[in-house]
């Protein structure tokens, strides 16, 4: 899957990079300074890198625990996430993260041990409960197999019960999650959108199916479940598509197990937008019924308001009131 791995000389005999070599065996290890030297190079091709990305092992040194955006929040006031790892697995086209980067590699902060310090060390600035996102530069469990980063990090989310802990994933990858009993407190949140969008947008994404499956063996392990329909997709026959969706789920998954709901339609940076969009010049999403809104492109806001209706009224028939909440920065 990676053949290629660059590894600062500062890391080389990290124990965490030992053991990711040993499992990916890959065909060229590459020794940097820095990881900037390739990650941040000018003039690199996102597309061509995605067709085969390596995988960068580097150490973050700052900046490691960060607010969440305005708009981004489930259940507490403060709200942080932190992200072991930038780039993903996946090729969505609506993903930000190709509009952000210039580069397509994995790059993995292999030094957990510093972002379990500062998580805690944040925990102890709070005086109330607070909520840690992971998956926004990446997503949560992918890379399961070569990080193990939820393997590491569920004996920190065991030791601060009175917080919250969001995993984000569209994976399935739940091998480590079903091996470990199940945390009150950590919210196995699932991207979701119906075989329709997954297909034409979400590229090397697990299916529909896969995903509600891979949500209903964690709900009968005990784990808090998180559905998040962010974003919702504009397109033909959109009320149908995800009305069908949403009642696959309420057949499969437990309204019980279910921890919250988020929905948000699409929406970009406009400077974002322009980069992505010119990544993807025949892409029907960037094509039709996106608007430049203040400093963001989005759907109008009669449109936005149309689909987080939807959805909320049909949700609304079986999942209770108060574990809705809404991702929807100001557009203007």
């Amino acid at each position: 899957m990676i053949d290629t791995i660059y590894i600062e000389e500062a890391l080389k005999d990290h124990p965490r990079t030992h053991a990711i070599i040993k499992r990916l065996r890959p065909t060229h290890i590459i020794s940097i300074e820095r990881y900037s030297e390739i990650f941040n190079r000018k003039k690199q091709n996102f597309r061509i890198q995605k067709r085969n990305p390596a995988l960068i092992l580097a150490q973050k040194n700052n900046r490691l625990v960060l607010p969440t955006p305005e708009g981004y929040g489930i259940s507490t006031q403060k709200n942080y996430y932190f992200s072991h790892m930038l780039n993903c697995l996946y090729d969505c086209r609506y993903c930000f993260l190709q509009g952000m980067y210039s580069s397509a590699h994995y790059l993995l902060f292999v030094n957990f041990e510093d972002f379990t310090h500062e998580i805690e060390m944040t925990i102890q600035q709070e005086n109330e409960p607070v909520t840690f996102f992971t998956g926004y530069d990446c997503d949560s469990l992918a890379l399961e197999n070569v990080t193990h980063f939820a393997h590491e990090f569920l004996p920190l989310f065991a030791r601060h019960p009175e917080h919250l802990f969001e995993l984000r994933t569209k994976s399935i990858n739940i091998k480590s999650l079903l091996q470990t009993e199940a945390l009150k407190n950590v919210v196995v949140a699932f991207s979701l959108n119906p075989n329709t969008v997954i297909n034409a947008l979400e590229h090397k994404a697990p299916s529909a199916e896969q995903r509600l499956k891979a949500m209903l063996d964690l709900a009968n392990h005990g784990w808090p479940i998180g559905l998040r329909f962010d974003p919702l997709i504009d397109h033909i026959d959109y009320q149908k598509n995800y009305s069908t969706f949403f009642k696959q789920i309420e057949s499969t998954i437990p309204e019980a197990s279910i921890h919250s709901v988020s929905i948000g339609p699409v929406r970009f940076p406009a400077e974002m937008y322009a980069k992505i969009a010119q990544l993807y010049p025949q892409e029907k999403l960037f094509a039709s019924g996106l608007k430049k809104r203040g400093q963001m492109v989005s759907y109008t806001q009669e449109r936005e308001q149309e689909l987080t209706f939807f959805a909320r009224t049909q949700l609304g028939r079986w999942i209770s009131d108060h574990k809705f909440f809404t991702c929807l920065p100001e557009a203007a």
